[in-house]
């Protein structure tokens, strides 16, 4: 048996502006996906997803013919994608099933599906150190997306992650100021989809002539910053600048307005974990309102 593992991630600056090239702050999660990998004698790959809880949320039966094409009687949303992912790695490697022989392939969350946290690039990720082929070659053939996420999954530390001529280039960083226990990341109790959020996106800045030179600078600020007064101000920028990017108004500002700290959301505007913050009895203002997934900077990131 062969496994592999990808982290999760966290984009904490630049979201949407990031697939344009602007700067981006990323941080990898402590939870992550897993995949194993045994042959088999059929011509056929059999697929079993099992959630953070350890049980079977999805398992399907593909089959390779002698041609080597991919097939399944699922219908399902998620077999179809499986396909199209399972394709593009024969697509990129070749000789992945000339044995024409089969597999039995694993997957495990360790965190629930809604967390928002990468399930989708963790396992683009696993297949392609399974395959040997590049993880952001397969992304761009299956999910699409800046490869932000791609880049967490292989790393153990923070990133500064930037699109140059849509080549992604990747320093890594530390991002420890001394104010993380005053981090923490709320869920918004719902999923967003990346990839109607990209879309809508890109609607809207279709016919602008983008400039991220200050967004870039706030990056900086964010991964320098020491004060926690200065880090509130600076989110507080962040979100002004790209609630005018996309036309939305800050989650503060729509939801939490009476809230003494500073609230920055991640990733897609709408879904997911946001960022807090404040102290214990922050934390209980959040979980008042109904939002009880609430995990410290410490719990949540590598």
């Amino acid at each position: 048996m062969q496994t592999f593992y990808s982290h999760g991630k966290l984009l904490i600056s630049a979201e949407y502006a990031v697939l344009d090239g602007a700067l981006a702050l990323a941080l990898p999660a402590k939870f992550g996906q897993s995949l194993s990998v045994e042959s088999t004698s059929e011509n056929t790959i059999l697929w079993k997803s099992i959630s953070n809880e350890g049980t079977v949320w999805f398992e399907a039966k593909f089959t390779i013919d002698a041609a080597l094409k991919i097939s399944t009687t699922d219908t399902s949303d998620i077999a179809v994608r499986l396909v199209q992912v399972l394709d593009a790695l024969q697509q990129l490697n070749p000789l992945l099933f000339e044995t024409h022989k089969g597999y039995a392939l694993t997957s495990t969350l360790e965190f629930p599906e809604n967390w928002g946290l990468g399930s989708s690039s963790t396992l683009i990720n696993n297949l392609a150190q399974w395959a040997k082929v590049d993880a952001f070659e397969l992304l761009k053939l299956t999910f699409g997306g800046s490869g932000f996420d791609i880049a967490c999954a292989q790393q153990d530390t923070g990133i500064l992650y930037q699109l140059d001529k849509g080549k992604p280039t990747i320093k890594p960083v530390e991002f420890l100021p001394p104010f993380l226990d005053s981090l923490f990341f709320v869920h918004r109790n719902q999923k967003q989809n990346s990839r109607d959020g990209i879309a809508s996106y890109k609607t809207l800045t279709a016919n602008q002539s983008l400039d991220f030179s200050a967004l870039n600078g706030l990056t900086l600020d964010l991964l320098n910053c020491t004060d926690l007064k200065t880090f509130e101000s600076l989110i507080e920028q962040h979100e002004g600048y790209i609630s005018t990017l996309i036309q939305q108004p800050p989650l503060k500002e729509a939801l939490f307005s009476d809230y003494k700290g500073a609230i920055k959301s991640l990733g897609a505007w709408g879904g997911d974990f946001f960022l807090a913050t404040g102290n214990a009895a922050a934390i209980e203002y959040f979980k008042a309102k109904g939002y009880t997934t609430v995990v410290g900077y410490s719990e949540m990131i590598l």
